[in-house]
């Protein structure tokens, strides 16, 4: 049984590799490449009469490892300046009106379609509402360096905004006094803890020897964000912090107790940390989402009401989606207007709103059709890209041989000059 378990998970890594190739070959979202593979192993292994146990109870652990490290993977990679304000505050504008906007619209809609109380109706709607940065980062890639630092900034707030307004939510139970108070006490509270977590682990990084180096700042962020979260706090943030203060260690320079802990060896030792990071996000991503799909009943994909409500969600979200990039101004917004998947963190916040009992008999068809059909969406922004590229490229062909055109012939080297 163990062979056959370390068998099992040694070629679903390498089947994932390979449909990840594949995905950026063909321009296909690997997540959803990685959930139809898991819905298809479902079948086939239920014509086989093989159950795997414990599926459910995995999934969650998977997809909060794999949440912390894709946050963690992006905020390693954001460079942080002050010409990159006038952006980041664009990116917060988009997240929070985006969880919010999208949260009315949808509670409106599960009141009135579903008969939901209106505390059910949010706390339904959230999940929705929160572009997934497991899906927006990696997809990022390919597009311009401005336009992928809005994604990772955007997503990776809409992330933060979406879990600090669920849990005010949860733990309120509808009471607006309560709600507030948990929404901006439970933020700033977020934001002092990861200031201070953030500067502890800056200090093993720079102290970081010997063979084992990452795994203690690995273990940290998680223990944090499992603290974070049993204080009702936001994780995530500890996770976004942490990141940004160990890849722009420029922030801390300007004070001299920390300047002196600044290691000689310290950028090559963040390069490593960026590999193994990066290593770990692909594997535990690939295996949340594998383990969806064998988890996904086909059954509820097919329900009418299941495709209604994910078909009413997913329009609201790219029309408010477009209205509001252009109405910041964004660059690039006809191609980041695809890029607002739904995907880990929705599931992840469903599924804890599911665990109060409140939301059985919510249809979870609506939920996976929103995931497959926002993340398949994606692809619409490199095509996007594509286009104006060619466009822009046929239109300066053009302008260049116009001037050969026009102008006059160039007379044979040895012609009689004229008279």
């Amino acid at each position: 049984m163990t062979n056959a378990a370390i068998l099992a998970a040694s070629a679903l890594l390498l089947f994932a590799y390979l449909l990840d190739i594949l995905g950026r070959r063909y321009r296909l979202p690997s997540v959803v490449l990685l959930i139809v593979t898991g819905l298809v192993a479902r079948h086939a292994l239920d014509r086989m009469d093989v159950v795997l146990e414990g599926v459910d109870l995995i999934v969650p652990i998977v997809g909060t490892v794999g949440l912390i490290l894709i946050v963690l993977e992006g905020a390693l990679d954001l460079e942080v300046s002050a010409d990159r304000a006038p952006m980041i505050v664009k990116a917060g504008i988009s997240a929070v009106a985006g969880v919010v906007l999208c949260t009315i619209a949808f509670a409106a809609l599960f009141h009135f379609v579903l008969g939901y109380a209106p505390y059910l109706s949010v706390l339904a709607a959230i999940p929705f509402a929160v572009i997934s940065s497991a899906v927006a980062i990696p997809s990022a890639t390919g597009l311009a360096d401005a336009p992928r630092a809005f994604v990772i900034y955007e997503s990776s707030l809409s992330d933060i905004v979406g879990v600090l307004v669920f849990f005010a939510v949860l733990i309120s139970e509808g009471n607006p006094g309560t709600f507030a108070l948990e929404l901006f006490g439970g933020g700033a509270l977020s934001i002092a803890v990861a200031l201070a977590a953030s500067l502890g682990l800056y200090a093993i990084v720079n102290k970081a020897d010997g063979h084992v180096r990452f795994l203690p700042m690995l273990a940290g962020l998680v223990c944090l964000y499992a603290i974070g979260k049993a204080m009702h706090l936001s994780p995530l943030v500890f996770v976004l912090v942490a990141g940004l203060v160990i890849g722009n260690p420029h922030l801390l320079d300007r004070w001299p107790r920390l300047k002196r802990l600044h290691s000689p060896d310290y950028q090559r030792t963040v390069r490593e940390f960026k590999g193994v990071v990066a290593e770990l996000t692909f594997a535990t991503k690939s295996l949340f989402f594998l383990l969806l799909g064998y988890w996904t009943d086909v059954t509820a994909l097919l329900e009418p009401l299941a495709w209604g409500i994910a078909a009413a969600c997913i329009g609201f979200v790219f029309v408010s989606r477009r209205l509001a990039l252009r109405a910041l101004r964004v660059d690039d917004a006809a191609s980041l207007t695809w890029i607002a998947p739904r995907g880990l963190i929705t599931v992840l916040l469903f599924l804890t709103a599911a665990e109060t009992g409140t939301l059985d008999a919510f249809p979870f068809g609506a939920l996976m059709l929103a995931v497959l059909a926002t993340s398949s969406l994606v692809a619409l922004a490199h095509h996007d890209r594509d286009e104006r590229k060619s466009a822009l490229a046929a239109s300066s062909s053009d302008a260049t041989r116009v001037p050969a055109a026009t102008g006059a012939a160039p007379q044979a080297k040895d012609a009689p000059p004229a008279d």
